[in-house]
């Protein structure tokens, strides 16, 4: 497939903050509903800067595996909060670019609008793909929420400044939340029904898990 070059990769702090806020406005917060072929995309570091990313292609009814693919890299950029992005999407676009399919979904392990600047991971993703893509992280990091209820299926929004950028998700009944957000072309809803369709025996969404695994044991 092919990823778009909207800009250079940024060399500091405030080129990179350009480019967000350059971009925030390229994101579309609806879009389709349903997603034939879903892929996960995950980051492994291999010491400091060294790195695995990892993409992996679901069929989106039965989750059997389409395509896996891996690229190896460097991070691209120092660690900056807020800016985590830029070190590891090089290496995901490379990744990307590998595939002979095109998915009709992202599923990224890290953050879209609940983000400081309203642009993470996954806005970045879907605005440089054009494909709809979501957020899953593990522990919440902008907004505040109250704790969902235990069953499987409840969520509580995540409000940042006023605004709803997310939902905290209980995707197994009494495992801790996983924390959706849009990242493009996707309304919340439809986020946080993808999200609970991917995870029917885990905490995280399949195609996240798998190309967990992947990005720590390459073929």
């Amino acid at each position: 497939m092919h990823v778009k070059q909207l800009h250079p990769w940024p060399g500091s702090v405030a080129e990179a903050e350009a480019v967000q806020d350059r971009l925030r406005g390229e994101v579309e917060l609806s879009g389709p509903d349903s997603f034939a072929l879903v892929a996960g995309l995950d980051v492994h570091y291999r010491g400091d800067d060294a790195l695995t990313a990892a993409v992996v292609v679901l069929d989106g009814g039965t989750l059997e595996p389409v395509e896996e693919v891996v690229a190896h890299g460097e991070a691209a950029f120092p660690y900056v909060p807020g800016l985590f992005a830029f070190r590891e999407l090089p290496a995901l676009v490379a990744a990307l670019e590998r595939l002979t399919v095109t998915p009709d979904l992202l599923v990224c392990d890290g953050y879209g609008l609940a983000h400081p600047r309203g642009f993470g991971l996954a806005c970045h993703l879907g605005v440089l793909t054009g494909l709809p893509a979501l957020g899953v992280g593990k522990t919440p990091f902008v907004g505040t929420h109250e704790p969902p209820g235990p069953e499987r299926g409840a969520w509580t929004p995540i409000v940042h400044e006023g605004a709803t950028v997310g939902r905290a998700l209980r995707t197994q009944r009494e495992v801790k939340p996983v924390y959706v957000s849009q990242g493009h072309r996707i309304s919340l809803d439809v986020a946080t029904d993808q999200v609970l369709r991917l995870t029917p025996r885990y905490r995280l969404p399949e195609p996240v898990r798998r190309a967990d695994h992947l990005a720590r044991h390459p073929s």
